[in-house]
């Protein structure tokens, strides 16, 4: 079997791949990444003798069709994912989430191709405390230019799916954390701050609610659809652990020692989801999958000491993400 895998450069896309390789040797992997500022070839690097890398864009359609041309199947990763970059500049995730999305569609329809594409819970938008959680069959209510633009290219999936046959699948995720994520995300930034003796940063009150789940748990699901799922299904991918923003970091203070509340919070990002939770049933039920970090904590524990052992990785990234931060107007409250 030959994958092409977009966005292997990633933070989920770079796990899968290095999954894959380990548990599946027999299969050939080919990654395709533009190595856009979130896109990391050193997360790579342990495994590059054993897959083909090619750098170049999504959107590109002449590129994506001669690839997808040559695997059994593609797994879509690559997608512009960060809200409050997508609030400053919402283009590219236009032209990435939604035109690239295109571009694999078509090469796949061309060449009969099995896909799966990747897909996040922000497409739904956010709940109420009391409010059960997301189903396959909740209706889409994205809050920000990211989310609308994964959810554009979900209907596109659909689309596809219904009108040319295509053969594809759709999973979508909760909040992950793990190795090889940017340390512009929640968990690596408060993790990275620490070990540089800074003050985690938590936007307003923390009273966010997220539904946790570690890469691992993601991929071992994925590959799960990827063999097993139904096409033209949508299967939610969740582990059942939510948490507010402020716990989080309280847990992650803990974890280093520190008082719970040794921490500043910062202004709120404009149109903030305040809640997200997953309804991952059906995986569960219908495919037998289970999560194998069903302890956030033991899980946090994990990613905090990879953090704190793989320094040379995340170093590099770490002071012009601060500074974006800065540029942007992020005040201490």
């Amino acid at each position: 079997m030959r994958l092409l895998v977009t966005g292997g450069a990633g933070f989920i896309g770079a796990n899968f791949v290095h999954q894959t390789v380990a548990d599946r040797p027999e299969v050939g992997v080919v990654v395709l990444d533009a190595l856009t500022y979130a896109g990391n070839r050193a997360s790579l690097d342990s495994i590059a003798d054993r897959i083909e890398f090619v750098r170049g864009d999504v959107a590109d359609q002449e590129l994506v069709d001669r690839l997808v041309g040559g695997v059994d199947a593609v797994v879509h990763f690559a997608a512009e994912s960060h809200n409050d970059n997508s609030l400053a500049q919402p283009f590219p995730f236009v032209q990435t989430n939604i035109v690239g999305t295109f571009a694999l569609l078509e090469a796949v329809r061309r060449h009969d191709v099995r896909y799966h594409h990747i897909s996040t819970d922000e497409v739904y938008g956010d709940l109420d405390a009391h409010e059960p959680p997301f189903t396959p069959n909740t209706p889409y209510n994205p809050s920000s230019p990211y989310s609308a633009s994964k959810a554009s290219s979900d209907l596109l999936v659909r689309a596809w799916v219904r009108s040319f046959g295509v053969r594809a699948t759709i999973s979508n995720c909760s909040n992950n954390y793990g190795p090889y994520q940017h340390v512009e995300k929640f968990i690596p930034r408060q993790i990275t701050n620490l070990i540089d003796g800074v003050r985690p940063r938590l936007y307003g009150a923390g009273h966010q609610v997220r539904d946790w789940i570690h890469v691992h748990d993601h991929n071992r699901a994925v590959w799960t659809i990827l063999e097993h799922g139904r096409i033209g299904q949508t299967y939610l991918i969740g582990a059942n652990d939510e948490l507010d923003n402020k716990s989080v970091i309280e847990l992650i203070l803990a974890e280093f020692g520190r008082d719970a509340d040794d921490f500043d919070h910062v202004t709120d990002r404009p149109g903030h989801d305040q809640r997200y939770a997953i309804d991952a049933s059906l995986l569960r039920t219908e495919l037998g999958w289970e999560p194998r970090f069903a302890d956030f904590r033991a899980g946090l524990s994990a990613t905090i000491r990879w953090y704190r052992e793989h320094e040379d990785w995340w170093r590099p990234n770490k002071a012009v993400t601060e500074s974006t931060y800065l540029t942007a107007g992020e005040k201490v409250l």
